[in-house]
């Protein structure tokens, strides 16, 4: 569909031309092939990227100039894995030789996020279970609580086809080496813009991984200036009616962190959306899975097809 596209496209090129050119410019035209092929594909190509950008509620963008934390920093992947295995010590593998890889375009850092499922039989559950985990260690507010199963709260279909891919990308392990961004590239967006401009590759992160990501990283919602998170990879339906048209939300103020929904269509500058990046492997590239501390032996070399 593409190629038809453009190559109507090339032929309404040629009908303009013929109408403008007369023979003698037509020919110098022609006398610089090569030139013209080369302009034309960089311009056809700064076009193409250019329109890669939906102008799809394109009015939800507020200004922001929130910050991270100045005490905010993202910690060796080694030092996440450890920190999850504190609450959850049932996880397993976790291939940290990821994290050695160039980042994506867009990703600030690789961070360790388990697999729901190695957590809890559904997606809701994971979620439960990874609030209370964060609520054991912070002051915590959870104003959804009781209504956080698959009537109120699911993941996005993007969000569940991208963890799919990075799950099959790392065969094995139940702590997952995910590329992400955490807030300020979308900050001011609304969740359903930052989905739209979103990246081929790039995702938007939901409650359960912005949840691990707060229990590596608690400095990231410390204090009560700093962006705010919304979690655009899942949605919410305030009364579980079928009707999503909200998204969770990880803020902050002086009694701790709050847990709770706003209107995917409204922009905000107190928020950010977090995402990850699905990242490229390479055909028939070798990955060792590290077994967690307590297990005996070695996993096998899995091969991963890219």
């Amino acid at each position: 569909m593409l190629l038809e596209s453009l190559i109507d496209a090339v032929r309404r090129i040629h009908r303009t031309a013929i109408k403008e050119l007369d023979q003698h410019n037509a020919k110098l035209v022609l006398e610089m092939g090569e030139k013209l092929k080369t302009e034309m594909a960089s311009s056809a190509m700064k076009i193409i990227q250019r329109l890669t950008i939906s102008d799809k509620y394109k009015n939800e963008e507020a200004v922001s100039r929130r910050e991270y934390p100045v005490t905010y920093r993202v910690r060796p992947i080694e030092a996440q894995v450890t920190e999850l295995r504190k609450f959850f010590p049932e996880l397993g593998a976790c291939n940290e030789k990821i994290a050695r890889k160039p980042l994506p375009d867009g990703a600030e850092a690789w961070f360790a996020i388990p697999r729901w499922k190695a957590i809890a039989p559904t997606y809701n559950e994971a979620v439960e279970k990874m609030v209370a985990a964060l609520a054991s260690k912070r002051r915590f507010d959870n104003r959804i609580v009781e209504k956080m199963g698959p009537a109120y709260l699911r993941q996005t279909e993007r969000n569940k086809l991208a963890e799919k891919v990075i799950a099959e990308q790392q065969p094995g392990a139940d702590i997952l080496v995910v590329a992400a961004q955490a807030g300020l590239l979308h900050r001011g967006c609304s969740a359903r813009r930052a989905r739209v401009v979103m990246a081929g590759n790039e995702f938007g992160l939901g409650a359960f991984a912005l949840g691990a990501m707060l229990l590596t990283h608690p400095e990231r919602l410390s204090h009560v200036d700093t962006l705010m998170l919304d979690c655009s990879g899942d949605e919410y339906s305030l009364r579980g009616d079928g009707v999503f048209d909200r998204v969770p939300l990880y803020d902050y103020d002086i009694c701790g962190i709050e847990f709770s929904v706003f209107y995917e269509d409204r922009a905000r500058n107190l928020w950010g959306t977090p995402s990850g990046f699905v990242f490229q492997t390479h055909k028939d590239e070798e990955v060792y899975v590290e077994p967690p501390p307590q297990e005996k032996g070695k996993f096998p070399v899995h091969t991963v097809h890219g």
